[in-house]
């Protein structure tokens, strides 16, 4: 199979590798689309772990089942989560999941930039997602980091009303606009990219500014003399 690995941000290469082989409670997916991930361009985080293969927003079609998965089977559309915690430990029995020690070193192979992938028996178990007809494969790649909106948004607890400031409009930055607007919020937000401050007002944003020419002074003008009740960073 081809395989995208990574050297560096000027040095991708296409390579062949064998098909991974899949065992009794795992699947073995054929990747259809995979999203990059912001992390996968910040080339100081990506480089001293090179090389890889990236990709970690995942969706494709099951192309094998080991002997004892009952959940899914082959030609199933499916969304992949990359990392999930294990659901035993003292932090997953506290519902503070992101402290699982599972859920920092359990991945799927090689990664999502790769015409086949291994999915580990976790990962079928606790990430492994089964997609409505009406969900496309790109669409599906955008799965992982809307669910960290809403999981974020869910702590910060916004209503109706509320007035989110949203800094920085990039995808997550614009997911969180967008999901802020249909609980009732009013949206302000801010960027360095005019592009990127175009897109926050289509997708529902209220007000934008530059980040040279946001203050105080400028958000309390366009919200009633109020600063904002939620800052989404």
């Amino acid at each position: 199979m081809k395989v995208a690995v990574y050297y560096s941000n000027t040095d991708l290469r296409i390579e062949e590798r064998p098909v991974p082989r899949i065992g009794e409670d795992e699947i073995l997916v054929k990747m259809m689309a995979s999203g990059i991930c912001g992390t996968d361009v910040i080339e100081w985080y990506r480089r001293k772990k090179a090389p890889r293969v990236l990709g970690h927003e995942m969706a494709g079609e099951v192309a094998e089942t080991g002997a004892g998965v009952k959940d899914v089977k082959r030609g199933d559309r499916v969304f992949v989560s990359h990392h999930v915690p294990c659901h035993e430990c003292d932090y997953c029995r506290r519902s503070d999941y992101t402290a699982c020690e599972a859920l920092h070193t359990g991945n799927y192979e090689p990664g999502g930039f790769s015409e086949y992938i291994r999915v580990p028996a976790m990962n079928v178990k606790w990430g492994t997602f089964a997609l409505p007809e009406t969900v496309g494969y790109e669409e599906a790649a955008l799965i992982e980091p809307l669910a960290c909106v809403i999981a974020g948004q869910d702590r910060v607890r916004i209503d109706k009303g509320d007035t989110v400031l949203v800094v920085g409009a990039g995808v997550s930055g614009l997911l969180h606009v967008q999901m802020a607007r249909r609980k009732g919020a009013k949206v302000v937000a801010t960027d360095i990219h005019p592009y990127r401050l175009e897109k926050a007002l289509e997708f529902g944003a209220d007000h934008v500014f530059h980040a040279d020419e946001y203050s105080d002074a400028a958000l309390k003008k366009v919200n009633k003399g109020r600063l904002a009740s939620r800052v989404i960073v």
